[in-house]
């Protein structure tokens, strides 16, 4: 056993061979899989839900809305925890509250049984999550975590990009009545076999400490205060004139108990506490800009999946299993060149991040141009092959940063660290949602009945993906910043040398 030199409890970690790292790897990206699964496959059976159940838009947008809030109030805490116990515990017992959770969403005998179903998913979801980003940076060390991390990003990519395609597929075999609860059903063996095969092989790569778990209690509620106020006004937004303003007011709450938030972990951690969040962790350059750039990433391409499967259903009136299958290309290319990506990663840094970036955001453009001229037949064909170069960059995109981000991040904070990074993932997409819905919907909403149908629907998706293009500019304008950054330190190292 090894122990760190970290403040805040001693970690001690097991010594696993070759063999035994990537049995953890495996074991845990599974977990990974399923709850990313969930994110996105869920939005193509919002129809059919709507049939089965009956409830209104604010229904249905809790349905989605609340597992994506809860996954988001549940990643800080237990990455803490994570951090401080076992890990192993907590993803078994996620992992277990994710299967349960699973079942009573498929059983839902109403829209309000459902969506409190769903809130419980995006607990457990939230429970396990941290501990696999923690477990892959505690095991994996140099040019093989970057492999760890390629194959974790292609995961991530398949499992965003498949989720639609899941769920279309589920409502075409199981009808459009009850296709739905298959969505939510097929969690369940899945579930059990990757509990089997954690029970069986995961091993426990930290031994918890005797010593007392301290969660900061003031921290963690002003923290929930700060994801509630921050995350409804944008969950809460669909472009719909019903959209109440008042939403907005909560932003007023959020910057006051942002603040309050930042001043008690500060002061909690000046005597001699284990904060919620370390601050220190925003001085490190290199997980700060990572940071912000993931989020800004997932602001943009969940986005695009989703304004693609509305433009394909209710602009052509493609089925959602068509309107799925146009993204696989993504899928299958992004998770390819995540593992290629990750070999790459400690040869080319942030270059190879901007590289992907750029050739992601061609192919949203170029999604834009075809929606506007190519005919109704040869759209989805040309949108598929499009999906496929987004793919190849989206690939370069998520792996390679989230090993430069954690580069710098002790092993003994990777959970918490990594569960931040998700936290800001879930937030950007969130707003990234709330953003590109808006735009689409308000723009259906102001020329129906003025301009012929195929128009309004090639301008509404156009200009959500503005949105789209939007924040990946900007995540561009970040990875430049932090190359620059990066650039700038390594000259005084090579004088010296």
């Amino acid at each position: 056993m090894t122990s760190s030199d970290d403040s805040g409890p001693i970690t001690r970690t097991i010594a696993l061979d070759h063999a035994g790292r990537w049995k953890a790897f495996w074991a845990s990206v599974s977990v990974s899989a399923l709850t990313i699964m969930d994110v996105s496959k869920v939005n193509v059976g919002l129809a059919s839900i709507e049939q089965a159940l009956g409830g209104g838009s604010t229904e249905l947008q809790l349905v989605v809305s609340g597992y994506i809030l809860a996954f988001g109030l549940s990643l800080v805490p237990f990455g803490r925890i994570g951090d401080q116990r076992s890990r192993r515990t907590l993803m078994i017992a996620g992992l277990i509250g994710f299967t349960l959770a699973s079942a009573m969403c498929a059983l839902a005998p109403n829209i309000w049984i459902l969506v409190i179903a769903r809130f419980l998913q995006g607990i457990a979801a939230g429970v396990q999550m941290p501990q696999v980003m923690g477990t892959i940076q505690q095991v994996f060390t140099g040019r093989e975590r970057g492999m760890a991390f390629g194959l974790f990003g292609a995961i991530v990519g398949l499992g965003t990009a498949l989720g639609p395609t899941l769920g279309g597929l589920m409502i075409a075999i199981g009808g459009p009545t009850d296709g739905w609860r298959w969505i939510f059903w097929m969690n369940v063996p899945l579930g059990l076999i990757v509990i089997g095969v954690l029970w069986k092989v995961l091993p426990e790569v930290r031994r918890p400490d005797a010593a007392k778990v301290s969660l900061d209690p003031v921290g963690l509620a002003l923290f929930t205060v700060v994801v509630v106020t921050l995350m409804l006004p944008f969950l809460f937004t669909t472009g719909s004139p019903d959209d109440s303003p008042l939403r907005w007011w909560l932003l007023v709450p959020f910057a006051v108990f942002a603040m309050l938030f930042v001043m008690w972990e500060a002061r909690y951690a000046s005597r001699g506490g284990a904060p919620l969040v370390p601050l220190g962790l925003f001085r490190i350059a290199s997980w700060r800009n990572g940071t912000v750039l993931q989020s800004l990433y997932f602001a943009a391409m969940p986005c695009v999946f989703l304004l693609t499967a509305l433009y394909l259903q209710q602009g052509l009136g493609l089925s959602a299993l068509v309107a799925g299958v146009v993204t696989i290309g993504f899928a299958l290319l992004s998770a390819y060149s995540s593992w290629q990506s990750g070999r790459l990663v400690a040869r080319f840094g942030r270059s190879l991040v901007i590289f992907g970036l750029v050739i992601v955001l061609i192919a949203t453009i170029a999604l834009v141009i075809t929606a506007h001229f190519a005919t109704d037949a040869a759209t989805p064909w040309i949108m598929a092959g499009l999906m496929v170069v987004g793919g190849v960059g989206g690939g370069c995109v998520i792996s390679p940063n989230q090993t430069l981000t954690l580069a710098e991040i002790p092993p003994s904070e990777g959970g918490l660290a990594g569960s931040v990074g998700q936290l800001g993932q879930r937030v950007g997409n969130a707003i990234g949602a709330a953003v590109a819905l808006s735009l689409f919907y308000a723009t259906i909403y102001r020329e129906e009945g003025e301009v012929p149908h195929e128009t309004v629907y090639n301008d509404a998706y156009a200009t959500g993906l503005l949105a789209v293009i939007g924040f990946l500019a900007a995540s561009l304008a970040i990875a430049l910043v932090d190359l620059g950054a990066r650039r700038r330190a390594a000259r005084p190292n090579a004088r010296e040398g």
